[in-house]
């Protein structure tokens, strides 16, 4: 497996990328196959197309392959969790200056949250402080 060059694993996927890593973590593994039938049936990708990009996935560290057939089978190095906490890092750093607070209240503001949600944002924000839930 080729390995990415110095923080390529580290940038954000593109929406191309995010859409068929969304599918890898889904499905566990998949064929190029897999994943052209996993697509919904308005998306149009061609198999060229679905393989580079899993050739790309690959070469940024964030899938690996292995040959099966004539084909290859490819699954996730990069767990969906570390990719969102890795997501929400750059944003907070890009976007928001560095402070999480403003991202949370920009969320709150602008996200229609039920009463259910804003409960589990107080819990999650207690057990930051150390409070009981």
């Amino acid at each position: 497996m080729s390995r990415s060059p110095p923080g390529e694993a580290d940038k954000p996927l593109t929406p191309v990328e995010l859409e068929l890593m969304q599918l890898v973590w889904r499905l566990g593994e998949v064929s190029v196959a897999d994943v052209l039938a996993a697509l919904p049936a308005e998306r149009k990708l061609a198999y060229t197309s679905v393989s580079t990009v899993l050739r790309i996935l690959e070469q940024k560290g964030v899938v690996r392959s292995r040959k099966v057939g004539r084909g290859h089978v490819y699954s996730a190095l990069l767990a969906r969790e570390d990719y969102e906490a890795r997501s929400v890092r750059h944003l907070v750093e890009t976007v928001f200056a560095g402070t999480p607070s403003a991202l949370v209240e920009r969320l709150v503001e602008a996200v229609p949250l039920s009463p259910e949600e804003v409960e589990q944002l107080r819990k999650l924000l207690g057990q930051k402080k150390g409070e009981p839930s």
